[in-house]
């Protein structure tokens, strides 16, 4: 307010005042009048032209609101929200600075809905343009902000989808008959519950690049599934994991299948070993964790289980296997109040996944894929 005296300053700022009251008390047309009062005595004033800018977005009048937001950030750069609302205007009216001022004010916002609003604005202009990545970032930004919002979520799987179904048509066109095209074949059936045809594009696969990363462990997963407790099946997925450690090296999910195998022969002496070394090599791994403190509860260590099934619900809350193991464990201690607990959440969470299961069944027509490490 340079230049301007005190009392001319202070009859600003009980204008100022006053519109916001008005604002508060729903009043725009009130609350409009006091902010053009402020303007009259002092016409470079930021935060009435923001005001101003506001009132006028709220009731679609997108020229004028651009104006007033414009001359707010002409004398206060620094006013993120009109910056964010100038851009929401710019895309009202097909102004091509509309895409540097969401971008510019999006990281800034502090206010959530705001913060959405403009995020989606930018999704759809990179879609629009292309730009297929940078709208998956902003897409994901998006749903870490608001991660039970059902619109989101569902723009989401639509994006996602879609980029994944480009993808495979250009990897079907470039490569059609790579060993990454019979992966992802094998994968998708996998997906569909048909596990026999998805083993048979595996072996095209490693027929096609023996040294394709990670594909044996696929392979050995899809074995494994189609009858686990068949002593042939379980051995030739047991040297297919060996196999994939000799060639690539160890790794977490290898010791965890290695577990699996050996459990379901009754050997938990195995079991024990690999689940150990697979916590080794990855301290945080939650099928490592829940399995090795299944074998602890079958020897009565249940206070070491205890700590292994708190590390599980805490880097996988909804693990349904570890909060009902952890309410057991709860109950052998004598802590009734925290095994109710956990007995209520892995019924909740069970529920959750049943109904899931049915959404499944409806689009697919059959079940979907367990989720790996995940028991009966």
């Amino acid at each position: 307010m340079q230049g301007q005296t005190a009392s001319q300053a202070s009859k600003v700022r009980a204008h100022l005042s006053r519109g916001e009251a008005a604002l508060r008390a729903n009043n725009p047309t009130a609350a409009e009048g006091e902010f053009r009062d402020a303007l009259a005595i002092d016409p470079r004033n930021a935060e009435a032209n923001s005001n101003l800018g506001v009132l006028e977005y709220a009731r679609g009048d997108y020229r004028h609101a651009c104006e007033n937001f414009r001359e707010a950030l002409t004398r206060q750069p620094s006013l993120i929200k009109a910056e964010a609302l100038l851009g929401l205007c710019e895309t009202k009216i097909g102004d091509q600075a509309a895409a540097k001022h969401l971008e510019d004010s999006f990281e800034k916002l502090q206010d959530a809905k705001l913060r959405t609003q403009v995020g989606l604005e930018l999704v759809g202009m990179y879609y629009a343009s292309g730009e297929t990545e940078r709208a998956v970032a902003v897409t994901q930004k998006l749903v870490d902000l608001n991660p039970e919002d059902p619109d989101l979520l569902y723009a989401a799987q639509r994006l996602y989808n879609e980029l994944a179904d480009a993808t495979l048509n250009k990897l079907a066109i470039v490569a059609p008959n790579s060993a990454r095209m019979q992966q992802v074949m094998a994968e998708r059936l996998i997906n569909a519950g048909d596990l026999e045809p998805a083993i048979g594009h595996y072996k095209k696969a490693l027929e096609l690049d023996p040294h394709l990363p990670g594909i044996r462990y696929e392979l050995a997963q899809a074995i494994l599934e189609t009858s686990r407790f068949d002593t042939n099946t379980q051995a030739s997925a047991m040297a297919q994991a060996e196999e994939a450690q000799r060639l690539e090296g160890d790794n977490a999910n290898l010791e965890c299948l290695l577990a699996r195998i050996a459990s379901l022969k009754n050997d938990d002496a195995s079991a024990n070993q690999h689940y150990r070394q697979a916590l080794t090599l990855d301290p945080r791994n939650t099928e490592a964790q829940v399995g090795l403190a299944r074998i602890l509860m079958a020897t009565s260590n249940f206070r070491e289980a205890r700590k292994l099934l708190e590390m599980a619900v805490d880097s996988d809350p909804l693990n349904n296997t570890a909060h009902y193991r952890l309410a057991m464990v709860d109950k052998k201690l004598g802590l009734e109040a925290e095994a109710q607990k956990e007995a209520r959440l892995a019924r909740e969470i069970k529920a959750t996944q049943d109904n899931v299961q049915r959404l499944y069944l409806e689009m697919h027509k059959q079940s979907p894929p367990r989720a790996e490490g995940q028991e009966e």
